[in-house]
């Protein structure tokens, strides 16, 4: 007997009501890249009312939060991370009207708002960098940044041998009003981006007054950008080998996860918990093992912490098995939940990382079930939820990714996971807005709209509504425990109160005994006597 378990439609509602416990040990947070979510004024870029005004989509979906990239004034050098001022909307989204009405009407839906806060670095049109640049050597101006004079006989070679994550050295040198060459500055990405020195007071103190800007705004929390970078080794040493930062690595490096951060993240966490409402900081935080990551999430630090090592693993039942095994062992160490996330901005689509075409799309599928099963809280990155690829084939003329412009850094495809959603339409901009869209998005997406996709049983839309459905509604999900089960190779199986989950990475069909109701699959399932065919590349949740 073969039964096709294709999703139920379900009614938009807002999330039903979460466990008692902290709000973001089981929550699904949907990330949206500001620029590329929904236009509302037809200039083809993103804006804050075009999120507000799509919120009953994510309501829909059935997540629990909402995190926002930088709507902050920006000269917009890699995509908003520049910051010029941490308390102005830009106008490109908005202004701050906006975000009190976004955040409000999150509320009303039942959803929490997470935004962005940058603060390894700002833009170099910043007012201290402006200042920094018009001190003199060793003035107080520049002692909020990293300013240092160079080797070699007059000065004309970097400080020290680091690189900046988007190639080429992590250094530019200053010239002064009178055209002379002078000291350089440090910065880790691009050069429109000087690092902040956080050993000074007044860094410090600007960053507390910013998070309580937002917090009496009305967020939730904070995505704590390169949250393991803002402290750097005393002396600034070379690292003595030619080595190029990755954007998500696990190097360890003078410059990256000092045990300084952690103080910071500590006051902050003060901070937080100094509001009502279970505020939250999230880090985003490379680092060398799970076990380093882990201190992160200490329970006087931060929430959660991004765990890169599940997004960077490669698809198969050992590597899976592996990485979830070390993920909760090092986080159960420290009293935190565990995160989940398949993509980001800063990534290949994990539709097309697996493989592209229908193979990439039925594991993604699959690993979207998996993710969503398993203990903690998961990440949703905007058009996962459609099944969308990675756009690989932009012209060189419409990319803006800073690294795209450095070709001894990273490969400079973040575009190509950045291409503005498709909402409802037959041609381009597929509803975007009433404009065009600031990158092209490819004439096959109109059959990935969320319009084309909503009401169809077996669309990744509605997989995803009826897994965050049954999230909800199944007490085994969430936060908790789980157990492993015994499975052929390839094969993963775990149980958790009143579940199991079934994933099946392998080549072939695997034969499985029947272990509950199945409750939701990504393909057709075999059903003979008390065992079940599961196809290549699904997975199966049962009610036990």
């Amino acid at each position: 007997m073969t039964q096709d378990l294709a999703p139920s439609v379900r009614d938009a509602a807002a999330p039903a009501a979460r466990r008692p416990e902290g709000w973001w040990r089981s929550a699904v947070i949907y990330q949206v890249y500001v620029r590329s979510f929904a236009d509302s004024d037809g200039d083809g870029i993103g804006d804050l009312r075009g999120i507000r005004e799509r919120l009953p989509h994510l309501a829909s979906l059935g997540v629990d939060a909402v995190w926002l990239t930088p709507f902050y004034a920006s000269p917009q050098a890699d995509g908003g991370y520049d910051v010029a001022d941490y308390r102005a909307v830009d106008p490109l989204f908005g202004d701050l009207s906006d975000a009190d009405d976004l955040v409000r009407e999150a509320h009303r839906l039942g959803l929490r708002v997470i935004v962005d806060i940058v603060p390894n670095h700002t833009s170099d049109r910043h007012v201290w960098f402006q200042a920094a640049l018009a001190d003199r050597a060793g003035g107080t101006a520049r002692e909020r940044y990293h300013f240092r004079p160079g080797k070699g006989a007059a000065g004309e070679l970097p400080p020290n041998d680091w690189e900046s994550v988007f190639g080429g050295p992590a250094w530019t040198r200053t010239v002064g009003p009178d055209g002379t060459p002078g000291e350089w500055y440090l910065h880790l990405f691009a050069p429109e981006q000087p690092d902040l020195n956080w050993d000074n007071p007044e860094v410090r103190e600007e960053f507390d007054s910013v998070l309580r800007f937002w917090l009496d705004l009305g967020v939730d929390g904070f995505r704590i950008d390169v949250a393991h970078g803002m402290v750097k080794a005393p002396g600034l040493p070379d690292i003595g080998r030619k080595e190029q930062a990755k954007l998500i690595g696990a190097q360890v490096l003078p410059f990256f996860d000092q045990d300084g951060v952690h103080e910071i993240h500590r006051s902050w966490r003060r901070l937080l918990d100094s509001y009502e409402g279970e505020r939250i900081g999230v880090a985003e935080a490379w680092a060398p093992t799970s076990e380093r990551l882990a201190l992160y999430v200490r329970p006087d630090e931060l929430h959660q912490a991004f765990n890169f090592q599940f997004l960077t693993c490669a698809w198969g039942a050992g590597a899976m098995r592996t990485v979830i095994d070390e993920s909760l062992a090092a986080t159960c160490s420290v009293g935190a939940p565990t995160t989940w996330v398949l993509s980001n901005h800063d990534v290949v689509r994990h539709t097309t990382r697996y493989g592209g075409g229908e193979r990439g799309l039925n594991r993604a599928r699959a690993a979207a079930l998996l993710m969503l099963a398993l203990p903690g809280s998961a990440y949703v990155y905007q058009g996962e939820e459609l099944g969308l690829p990675e756009v690989v084939e932009l012209p060189d003329e419409v990319r803006q990714d800073p690294a795209f412009f450095r070709g001894d850094g990273q490969d400079g495809t973040r575009d190509g996971c950045r291409v503005p959603l498709p909402w409802s339409g037959e041609e381009a901009p597929y509803g975007f807005g009433p404009g065009g869209s600031w990158l092209p998005q490819p004439a096959e997406w109109r059959g990935l709209s969320a319009e084309a996709q909503s009401g169809d049983p077996r669309s990744t839309l509605e997989l995803y509504r009826s897994a965050l459905a049954l999230r909800h509604e199944l007490p085994g999900l969430g936060d908790g425990e789980m157990t492993w089960l015994e499975a052929p190779e390839g094969v993963l199986a775990f149980s958790r109160p009143g579940f199991v989950c079934t994933l099946n990475t392998g080549e072939a069909e695997a034969e499985l005994p029947v272990p509950g109701r199945p409750v939701l699959a990504t393909a057709a399932l075999e059903f003979t006597g008390g065992t079940v065919r599961v196809p290549a590349d699904s997975c199966v949740w049962w009610a036990v």
